[in-house]
């Protein structure tokens, strides 16, 4: 038919059809469909290698026939010369699409949904400080397309984290090695679950040589620096001073003494059971209890025994925080406390070497974690096997992980006990050897 926009409005589909096709006499392609609901539209429809393809052209209440006909032309142009108009706009549609979905996921959007859908079976504190690194490292891409982040954008992000970690002590050493590789894996971890769920290309953060510049903790307090830590954790404000004491006595990490609750505990104070939510493996921990540590927790309660049976009763009732911060919540002041101990410790020491006529030696730099490594050393050297060691620690790699994790299902309950019961008395001991000469140094006699 040669169509005419007066033919165009005539047209109808025969009863019971879907649709129909009406191509022109004039310009060769053109064509109107019109539907049973009565819309009309114009196509230009061509061959390829004996395949049909459609190219719609737009509404014929918004565009005129001649319109159609010049564009229907410019389209059978575009095939006469060998290309193929359907698929590349089918493509340019795509392409605009994966566009706007990249605009849209944002890099903060990604992490915020990594932690949302992916860390919630991981422990919160962990999902924490991964979010906060991400955000603190990336702080310039989070309003980003995470589509665009580069392995570029990444070195550059990380190198800048550990410049502005650099020792103040001009020995060159970049004490920031560390939380540059955990930020490092946080997002490697982040876009490896983005890549696999669709959300984006690639992991800018796959193969990144930063690993070998991550630091390994060495550092063991002597016997003499855990005497004194001991004594000056015990005479430290509350509640940080119990729980550097119950560090030393359990090797447990500084986040699960301080969010420990009543309810965790045994009735006789035998026993603190971690739950798998508290636990760095996700596992729940069991770990004996010596006499030391019942006296710490003891000494949170009142000193009238049956009131002291009633408050813990109720708060075991409650599954109150054990050693509550300022604000009745997870103690949190950790830099600042840290600060105190040392100085405590300094000021120990000062004091012991101007009674002996000696110079004190100086405080070597540690942190709280080294507690834990200096609990397993401390187990070690008691001839504790090392099975009983990781089994207090909780670590499930080494003797513990592989195919012997899978098949040693033994609890390790009486060498725990054992264990921490010995190193207790051991802790005792070494915090009666005051003045010990590993912290003060004999000053020359004058001539």
């Amino acid at each position: 038919m040669k169509l005419t926009e007066r033919k165009i409005e005539t047209l109808t589909v025969e009863h019971g059809g879907k649709d129909r096709l009406v191509f022109d006499d004039t310009q060769r392609g053109l064509a109107v469909r019109v539907t049973a609901s009565g819309g009309r539209t114009y196509l230009c429809q061509y061959s390829r290698h004996g395949q049909k393809l459609r190219v719609p052209l737009g509404s014929c209440s918004a565009l005129s026939l001649a319109d159609a006909r010049d564009a229907a032309a410019a389209i059978m142009g575009d095939v006469a010369k060998g290309r193929n108009p359907a698929k590349e706009r089918k493509d340019a549609a795509a392409a605009e699409r994966a566009k706007r979905a990249r605009d849209r996921l944002k890099l903060r959007l990604l992490i915020d949904d990594w932690k949302r859908l992916r860390l919630a079976e991981r422990r919160a504190s962990y999902a924490q400080e991964a979010v906060r690194a991400l955000h603190h490292a990336f702080a310039d891409h989070l309003d980003d397309a995470a589509e665009d982040l580069d392995r570029t954008a990444v070195v550059r992000a990380l190198d800048a984290l550990t410049r502005r970690r650099k020792r103040k002590d001009g020995s060159g050493k970049s004490k920031g090695a560390a939380i540059t590789g955990r930020t490092a894996a946080y997002g490697r971890a982040a876009f490896s679950w983005a890549v696999k769920r669709g959300m984006v290309h690639t992991n800018p953060f796959a193969l990144l040589p930063i690993d070998k510049s991550i630091a390994k903790r060495e550092r063991v307090l002597s016997d003499s620096e855990t005497g004194e830590t001991w004594r000056a954790a015990g005479e430290a404000a509350s509640p940080y001073g119990t729980i550097v004491c119950l560090m030393i006595l359990t090797g447990q990490r500084r986040g699960e003494v301080a969010g420990m609750r009543w309810g965790e505990f045994s009735a006789d104070l035998a026993t603190w059971t971690i739950p798998g939510e508290r636990t760095k493996n996700g596992e729940v921990h069991v770990v004996p209890l010596s006499a030391p540590a019942r006296d710490l927790i003891r000494a949170t309660l009142p000193k009238d025994a049956d009131a002291a049976k009633r408050v813990m009763r109720e708060q075991r009732a409650s599954n109150d925080l054990v050693l509550p911060g300022a604000a009745g919540t997870v103690f949190s002041g950790w830099s600042k406390s840290k600060t105190a101990l040392d100085k405590a410790i300094i000021e120990a020491r000062e004091k012991a070497a101007s009674k002996a006529g000696a110079t004190a030696a100086p405080l070597v730099a540690w942190t709280i974690h080294d507690l834990r490594r200096t609990l397993a050393t401390g187990l070690q050297r008691l001839g504790v096997r090392l099975e009983v060691t990781e089994a207090v620690l909780n670590h499930i790699s080494g003797s513990r992980g592989g195919i012997a994790g899978v098949y040693q299902r033994h609890d390790w309950a009486t060498e725990k006990r054992a264990a921490l019961d010995a190193w207790a008395a051991q802790l005792l001991t070494l915090a009666e050897a005051r003045d010990s000469s590993d912290n003060v140094v004999k000053l020359a006699r004058a001539n």
